[in-house]
């Protein structure tokens, strides 16, 4: 068994999943049309699993942290997988948290050696080399590395510094359906860098006012972005997040965005649920530690709406 091969194996995540007990305080499942008064939407259950080849890359961006970038790349993820999409991860964010959420922790976790840094910075390597086996069946991931905070100056005086992922996940795009991009909270040059890659972007962002104004500095980079290097790259949609039904204020925010930004806003809406920081201690996605919770059904009407809107096969 040669080096690659033994780094993966070793590295694969287990699955710690275990039954989450119920919970009577858990909200009911929400949605734009339901909490805005408009006409209630449905998506079918995809029936057929496409053809392998030709992915779709989507990069999950918001330059504010905290607003459930890892969380939706993780479970959207697991939820595509579910229906039978072949889907790569790749944790983009020097916090690791993707890679944490998915059961890599300790030592593993600080290891340089095959992760998405690593791949950046050694051209001799190859990213299929590299792929780790989730607990899901069908969801893969390349491992993020706190060096990447290290990527401004790292790549400052590189030529076509843009293009390095996209270079770097060619190779895979027939083996995939979907390749999701957790990227950091900023729009630096590693989100410049999923940007170019991708050909769509998802914008989660939580239901508190002042993150509502931040979505049009996201926007602006998108269309620079659009302009300079990528001018197929799209938003497939702006994801309410962390809504809390009780409040009036996670209202008045979604009736704002969906004001400011009529027809981008998904019509699945994340509510806010201790069963998303309890499956990432877990390790597992939580469509796969508490199957049945509100959290799990958001992230597979999400997968389904995506689908149906065209955002992924």
């Amino acid at each position: 068994m040669g080096k690659n091969a033994r780094q993966t194996s070793r590295l694969n995540a287990k699955s710690t999943n275990s039954p989450a007990r119920s919970n009577p305080r858990e909200e009911s499942l929400a949605t734009t049309s339901d909490v805005l008064g408009k006409k209630l939407r449905n998506f079918a259950e995809p029936t057929k699993t496409p053809e392998a080849g030709n992915a779709r890359v989507i990069s999950v961006v918001n330059q504010k942290g905290g607003v459930g970038k890892t969380t939706t790349a993780i479970n959207l993820g697991a939820a595509l997988a579910e229906v039978g999409r072949r889907v790569l991860l790749i944790d983009f964010d020097s916090q690791a948290s993707m890679t944490t959420g998915l059961g890599i922790k300790g030592t593993a976790l600080r290891e340089q050696y095959g992760s998405i840094w690593y791949l950046l910075n050694d051209s001799e390597s190859k990213l299929e080399d590299f792929i780790l086996k989730s607990s899901v069946p069908g969801l893969d991931f390349i491992r993020g590395h706190e060096d990447l905070a290290a990527a401004e100056a790292a790549f400052v005086s590189e030529i076509a510094k843009e293009h390095k992922l996209r270079k770097l996940l060619a190779p895979v795009l027939d083996k995939y359906d979907v390749i999701l991009i957790d990227c950091s909270p900023s729009l630096g040059t590693l989100t410049v860098n999923a940007l170019t890659a991708s050909n769509g972007v998802i914008i989660p962002m939580e239901c508190e006012y002042f993150a509502v104004l931040g979505l049009s500095l996201v926007k602006k980079t998108i269309q620079k972005i659009k302009e300079n290097t990528n001018p197929e790259l799209e938003i497939l949609g702006i994801l309410a997040t962390m809504f809390e039904k009780k409040t009036s204020h996670s209202r008045e925010v979604l009736e704002l965005i969906d004001k400011e930004f009529p027809d981008e806003v998904f019509d699945t809406i994340i509510s806010r649920t201790v069963r998303f920081s309890e499956s990432t201690v877990a390790g597992v996605p939580v469509t796969a530690y508490a199957s049945s919770s509100t959290g799990s059904a958001s992230y597979r009407r999400l997968a389904r709406e995506l689908i149906a809107r065209g955002g992924a096969k």
